[in-house]
């Protein structure tokens, strides 16, 4: 695996060490359930370094970020745990300090497993007041993550969605899955609380006004707090063909942008935190990571922007 170098904060901004903070980034470089390809543990890092290739002017803002937002590059969750079972609780307990509504997260990971622990602990948000079922997650994803259990384990990246349903979240909204098994298709068929818009449906060759439309209506009309889970393999594999599963004809880079940008200007909802998953790296392409980091620069700009207009 290639050497990583050094970078200490997000976007290579200057950040004042003393809080409070407006924003937080949390690196997570949580690997113990891959099933494909490895290197995760190394993708956290990998998108701190790739961000300061980043603009830091965007559209939506009339000044650079951080826009006089204080912003704070944590040090990284230490994955330096026994078991898996230890891991999640130890991710929970590292993330519980900054799910308290006073400032908003942005995770860095790591495989996509880290959502439940991330779940557990923005049960403290003051938006959630530990009831899950006000919760709405809206999943970029390729694969739809409903199992039951993969290679004989229940708390895998292949079924976080599940598991987070099991822990009482209300409703998940998936866009641009397009590999899942038959026991998820049931799922997504029967279960109320799971919508999902397939990536086959949204990105045809022809598209007449059409499912694209209906979705981003969909996320305008959400109500209520919301966790945006961003997979990085949701986007089409040659944007990101270092993470651990790319998978051909996902989201375009713009269309990923329509989507974030739609949420965070959604009348009646309130993104409360983001994570962006599954970032990995490969010898020859800064490709994966710089994707990563643009969408999370994203994510942090339109934070930034709604907070403005309020």
């Amino acid at each position: 695996m290639m050497e990583i170098e050094e970078v200490k904060t997000f976007l290579g901004l200057e950040e004042n060490k003393e809080g409070p903070f407006d924003i937080v980034i949390l690196p997570i470089p949580y690997e113990m359930t891959t099933s494909y390809r490895e290197g995760t543990e190394f993708g956290p890092k990998a998108c701190i370094n790739a961000s300061i290739q980043v603009e830091i002017n965007d559209e939506l803002l009339e000044s650079e970020l951080p826009c006089g937002f204080k912003i704070h590059t944590s040090k990284p969750w230490d994955n330096d745990v026994p078991s898996l079972k230890e891991a999640l609780v130890s991710i929970t307990n590292f993330s519980t300090p900054w799910m308290n509504g006073e400032q908003f997260p942005i995770i860095l990971g790591g495989e996509h497993g880290l959502l439940l622990p991330l779940i557990e602990a923005v049960k403290e948000h003051p938006s959630i007041n530990r009831e899950l079922q006000k919760l709405t997650i809206v999943q970029i994803d390729a694969h739809a993550d409903l199992r039951d259990e993969l290679n004989g384990e229940k708390f895998s990246h292949g079924t976080v969605i599940r598991r987070v349903l099991d822990a009482g979240v209300g409703n998940v909204i998936q866009i641009g899955v397009r590999t899942y098994s038959s026991e998820e298709e049931e799922i997504i068929q029967n279960d109320e609380r799971v919508r999902t818009w397939f990536a086959r449906d949204l990105i045809k060759v022809n598209p007449n006004l059409s499912d694209w439309d209906l979705m981003i209506d969909e996320i305008k009309r959400i109500e209520g707090p919301i966790w945006l889970t961003f997979d990085i393999d949701g986007l089409d594999g040659s944007l990101v063909p270092a993470t651990g599963t790319p998978v051909p004809g996902g989201l375009s880079y713009w269309g990923a942008i329509e989507i974030i940008e739609s949420l965070f200007s959604a009348k009646d909802t309130e993104v409360i935190g983001a994570d962006i998953n599954e970032i990995s790296t490969s010898q020859g392409t800064n490709l994966t990571e710089f994707s990563a980091a643009l969408i999370a620069t994203k994510i942090l700009a339109c934070h930034i922007a709604n907070n403005i207009s309020k």
